[in-house]
């Protein structure tokens, strides 16, 4: 699903919702989840799962072109823990396959 999907859905689902108000939500929605996350802050969505911010240590890489050692600097990544009830959701919906 992409978002242009997720607004469609949203729109078909909302009757007094339109198109453009949907991707104004999601727009928000997700721009607000960006700057938490970007300020290094935890997102919890109960039944869903959770958002937060990882750090990589810096570590010994190689140039895959020259096999020259390189060094890769420290990063901070997000990630994404699904909640028990996604879990369950996406495992039961494979089992019915």
């Amino acid at each position: 699903m992409t978002r242009s999907d997720l607004v469609e859905a949203l729109a078909a689902r909302f009757d007094q919702l339109t198109v453009r108000d949907a991707e104004v939500a999601v727009k928000t929605i997700l721009d607000a989840m960006s700057d938490a996350l970007a300020r290094g802050h935890r997102i919890e969505i109960r039944g869903f799962g959770s958002f937060s911010v990882t750090r990589r240590p810096p570590r010994q890489g190689r140039n895959p072109a020259t096999g020259q050692a390189v060094q890769i600097p420290e990063k901070r990544v997000p990630h994404f823990k699904p909640g028990k009830a996604l879990r369950e959701a996406v495992d039961s919906r494979t089992d019915a396959e």
